[in-house]
């Protein structure tokens, strides 16, 4: 009986262990985003970054770096263009870019 007690005992431990191992997931912050480009046009893109990134000024700070990429910098980006959305779950393909650079742009509309 005692061998017994041992091996749950030692399972039941192996299984707490393992529970507290795992690495939680990380949630993302959305922020939905609508710039004037120097057309005219709508540029409408979501703009993902850790939740816990709050900071306006930086949030705002990666939507400026995007638009550098297409073009479009110094068009404005404030609480006008930029508004915080909703909390998700990261999903796989934005994790990687967000832990290289920071953020992850979703393009929506007018982008290219």
């Amino acid at each position: 009986m005692r061998p017994l007690f041992i091996i749950t005992f030692a399972l039941l431990a192996l299984s707490t262990s393992a529970q507290n191992n795992k690495t939680k997931t990380m949630e993302v912050a959305v922020w939905d985003t609508y710039v004037t480009k120097k057309d005219g046009s709508i540029m409408h893109f979501d703009i993902i970054a850790p939740e816990e990134i709050k900071d306006t000024t930086v949030i705002y700070g990666y939507g400026r770096e995007y638009l550098k990429t297409k073009g479009q910098e110094g068009q404005p980006l404030t609480s006008k263009e930029c508004r915080f959305c909703h909390i998700e779950t990261v999903r796989p393909q934005w994790e990687v870019e967000i832990k290289q650079k920071g953020y992850f742009i979703i393009e929506m509309e007018n982008c290219k």
